[in-house]
C-alpha cells in the first residue's frame, strides 16, 4: 500500500444514555493509501456512519488517534480544524435531506468556499460551474433550486459541492442507497471516474456488497462496531477468512446462471450495543462459536499477506466462494 494519507489507530466511540453505556465503536485501526478507495461494510447499527463522521470530526471520538497526511486531527483547535476541512469531504447518504431549500444551487456548492474565503464571489461561481461540469449537469442549473431535479440529480449536486473545495479524501455515506436501482450505477460509475481522474482518495461506506466490489480496492468489515476482517477486495470476495463475512457475500445474488451458491442465514438480531456479548461479539450468531469464543475479545491478525481477521479459530472449513 502507498504511504497512508489517513491512519486510524485505536478509534472509540461511547454514549451515555439513561445511565447505560453505549459502545458504538471500539478500538478501530485501519489505513487509507494515497489514491486508495478503502469500503466500509456491515449491517445497519454495526457503526459504519460513526466512523466517517469520527474520521473527519463531524463527531468527536471518545478515544484513539486520526491522522491525516501526518496531521493528527484529534485534539486540533476549532480553528485549526476549519483549516482542515477542504482537505476532507463527505458525501451524505440522503440527497433530499442534504440540500436546503431555500438556497439555489450555486449557493449551496459555494457555501463552502465563502465559509472558507476562498476567491471573489466571481471566482467561487466559476468553481461551482466546473464541479457541475464535472458531475454532468448543465451550468445552467446553478440558478435553479434543489426541488427542481430528480434524487439522482440532486446526489450530483452533492457530489459536486464536495468537489468544489477540492479535496483530497471523500467520505462517501450510503451515497446511492437513498437512489432508484436504474439511477444507482450512473452514480457510481461518475464517483469511479472521478477518483481515477482527480486521484481522490474515499472512504466509501455501503451495506450493498455488490457495489463495494465494484469500486473498491479493500474492503473493511465491521460488526457491533468492531473489525472482522481486512482484505483487498477480489482476495475478500474470492477467500473470505471470517464467518460472518462470509455469510454477507452469500447474499450476494451470483452474476452465474450455472453456479449454485449456499445461503447462510444469521441467526437472530444484531446484539444492543448496551450490551455486546463477551469475548468475539459475533459469536451469539456464528454457527461456529466455540466455549473459548467468549472468554476474550478476538484480536485482528493477519492470516495471509494484507489479510486480516478477528477470528480465533483457523480449523473452519471455509473454502472458496463459488
Amino acid at each position: 500500500m502507498t504511504e497512508p494519507l489517513l491512519s486510524v489507530r485505536d478509534l472509540s466511540k461511547h454514549y451515555a444514555s439513561h445511565g447505560t453505556r453505549l459502545t458504538i465503536l471500539k478500538d478501530i485501526s485501519f489505513d487509507i493509501g494515497k489514491g486508495e478507495v478503502v469500503g466500509l461494510v456491515g449491517e445497519s447499527g454495526s457503526g459504519k456512519t460513526t466512523i466517517g463522521r469520527s474520521v473527519l470530526r463531524l463527531v468527536e471520538p471518545s478515544a484513539g488517534n486520526v491522522r491525516f497526511d501526518g496531521v493528527e486531527l484529534t485534539g486540533l483547535s476549532p480553528s485549526a480544524m476549519r483549516r482542515m476541512r477542504p482537505r476532507m469531504q463527505y458525501i451524505f447518504q440522503d440527497p433530499f435531506a442534504s440540500l436546503s431549500p431555500r438556497m439555489t444551487i450555486g449557493e449551496i456548492l459555494t457555501e463552502g468556499l465563502k465559509i472558507q474565503r476562498i476567491g471573489t464571489r466571481a471566482e467561487r461561481m466559476e468553481r461551482a460551474r466546473i464541479a457541475l461540469e464535472q458531475v454532468d449537469l448543465p451550468a445552467e442549473a446553478i440558478n435553479r433550486y434543489a426541488h427542481e431535479f430528480s434524487g439522482g440529480q440532486r446526489q450530483r449536486i452533492g457530489i459536486a459541492r464536495a468537489l468544489t473545495l477540492t479535496p483530497e479524501l471523500i467520505v462517501a455515506d450510503e451515497p446511492v442507497s437513498a437512489l432508484d436501482v436504474s439511477i444507482q450505477a450512473q452514480v457510481i460509475n461518475l464517483l469511479r471516474d472521478l477518483q481515477q481522474q482527480l486521484g481522490l482518495t474515499m472512504l466509501f461506506i455501503s451495506h450493498d456488497l455488490a457495489v463495494v466490489e465494484y469500486i473498491c480496492d479493500r474492503v473493511i468489515v465491521l460488526y457491533l462496531g468492531r473489525i472482522m476482517e481486512i482484505a483487498a477486495s477480489g482476495d475478500l470476495y474470492a477467500r473470505p477468512q471470517h464467518p460472518y463475512t462470509r455469510a454477507l457475500l452469500s447474499a450476494i445474488p451470483s452474476t452465474d446462471v450455472g453456479a449454485k451458491r449456499e445461503r447462510q442465514v444469521l441467526k437472530g438480531e444484531i446484539p444492543s450495543p448496551a450490551n455486546p456479548p463477551s469475548g468475539c461479539v459475533f459469536r451469539t450468531r456464528c454457527p461456529h462459536a466455540i466455549e473459548a469464543c467468549g472468554q476474550a475479545a478476538p484480536e485482528l491478525r493477519e492470516v495471509a499477506p494484507g489479510h486480516f481477521k478477528a477470528c480465533i479459530r483457523d480449523d473452519i472449513p471455509l473454502g472458496a466462494m463459488p
